[in-house]
């Protein structure tokens, strides 16, 4: 297996070049994981299928999806590409590489372990200042406007949020320098996570029943039915920045009660 991927990197490096890869291909494998994750939970919520583990029974009408949609391919060319194209330089600087061989599995692992930490971090202040009544206002309340979150709409948002807290999620990358295999692989574990935290349902093999830590659907889902001055879970992974500075003492209190969450199918109470 190993042999089979270095061939293809090696095919890879040999016929696009670095910044090609970097960008462009960065831009290209966002795009296939993100939708092709995304777009099974629209179906799953027309459908009405596997709708037991469904959290709200409320779904989000036809329209409501296909302006999501469109919105994410314009807001995607026009500020995800260009900014991977201009933030090229800044990575190479710092050591991108894309060359064999690639690194040990110990460096990859470590590096992407502090990559969640961090954009963990840095992501949950960076949220808490967009639910201050201006930006809330102005800028974060164009990604609430889906109070029923289905994949997709892990990325929908306004252009100034997508640079604002798209700076979490580089910040890692960007400070290590990483071989772009690894920068890959992190690329495509954030959008995975991203998108089950928005999916809207919580089902038995979700991450949060085995990883106490993690938020998952459940822990998000809770963030957008309420309003901006008292949703609280404002961490993008983990659900231990909430716990410190108790901002998901409203949560864990419904949590408590009889009937909510997953006891009772995922219906709100």
């Amino acid at each position: 297996m190993a042999a089979i991927i270095e061939s293809g990197w090696l095919y890879l490096i040999t016929h696009f070049s670095d910044f090609q890869l970097a960008s462009l291909g960065s831009f290209f494998l966002h795009e296939s994981v993100f939708f092709l994750s995304g777009l099974p939970f629209i179906y799953l919520e027309r459908a009405g299928l596997l709708s037991k583990y469904k959290i709200q029974t409320k779904n989000n009408s036809l329209a409501a999806q296909e302006k999501c949609i469109s919105r994410l391919l314009l807001y995607h060319v026009g500020v995800n590409l260009p900014l991977m194209i201009a933030s090229y330089p800044f990575f190479r600087i710092m050591g991108l590489r894309s060359s064999l061989p690639f690194p040990s599995w110990k460096v990859v692992l470590s590096q992407i372990i502090f990559y969640f930490i961090l954009e963990d971090f840095v992501f949950y202040w960076g949220h808490r200042i967009l639910h201050t009544k201006w930006l809330y206002k102005h800028v974060h309340s164009v990604h609430h406007e889906y109070a029923t979150p289905f994949g997709l709409t892990s990325e929908y948002a306004h252009p100034a949020e997508i640079l604002f807290l798209g700076f979490a999620t580089i910040i890692g990358p960007a400070i290590t320098g990483p071989h772009l295999i690894t920068l890959w692989l992190w690329m495509v574990l954030r959008v995975l996570e991203t998108v089950e935290a928005h999916c809207g349902y919580h089902f038995p093999w979700s991450l949060s029943n085995f990883l106490p830590i993690y938020g998952g659907a459940d822990f998000h889902d809770y963030h957008h039915r309420l309003l901006y001055t008292k949703s609280g879970n404002y961490s993008s992974t983990f659900v231990y920045m909430d716990w410190i500075f108790g901002t998901d003492k409203g949560y864990r209190k419904l949590k408590s009660l009889k009937g909510y969450g997953v006891e009772d199918n995922g219906k709100q109470t």
